[in-house]
């Protein structure tokens, strides 16, 4: 596998987690969507907020036209949880497209940008991407303790579930 087969397949893997994920915090009553849960970015809300503004709205832009938005990455990009819900949904289906229109090389250089203090930087390429699928795992594992916490059923969003899904799709 090349690193854009790869950095493809985490891709799927974040919109496959991140469809799981969704539809179990659908059933969550509001109250509980929005409680303190102790997380970093307080609620559950709060955190798929920051799923949006990190991952789609300051990434996304980075690694798809090399500009750096400037952003506050607790700020309330969407209060509606319903279209937060689908931005989020929408977001993560944009970077298997974005992807497959690098060459091979793209993932052995470097991505240039601006930090959030102003600061120009210059990163390996592959890592950084790296990032930004590592990002989301770990906040998708903060949601899933907050569920158990409110007593709501965890899914399971484990890569290698994934790949077993595939596998019984492709042997049927």
């Amino acid at each position: 596998m090349n690193a854009q087969q790869h950095f493809q397949q985490l891709a799927r893997y974040n919109v496959w987690a991140t469809q799981h994920l969704l539809g179990v915090i659908a059933l969550l009553p509001d109250e509980a969507y929005r409680q303190n849960s102790g997380l970093f970015f307080k609620s559950i809300h709060g955190t798929l907020n920051h799923l949006l503004v990190g991952e789609h709205q300051l990434w996304f832009p980075r690694f798809e036209k090399g500009i750096s938005p400037v952003l506050l990455l607790d700020a309330e990009a969407e209060p509606d949880r319903k279209r937060l819900a689908q931005r989020l949904a929408d977001g993560v289906n944009r970077w298997q497209d974005l992807i497959a229109t690098w060459p091979e090389s793209r993932f052995d250089g470097e991505l240039s940008y601006i930090t959030m203090k102003g600061l120009p930087v210059a990163l390996p390429f592959s890592a950084t991407l790296a990032h930004v699928f590592n990002h989301g795992t770990h906040h998708r594992g903060q949601i899933t303790a907050a569920l158990t916490q409110l007593g709501q059923p965890g899914p399971v969003l484990d890569l290698v579930f994934m790949l077993q899904a595939d596998m019984q799709t492709t042997n049927r």
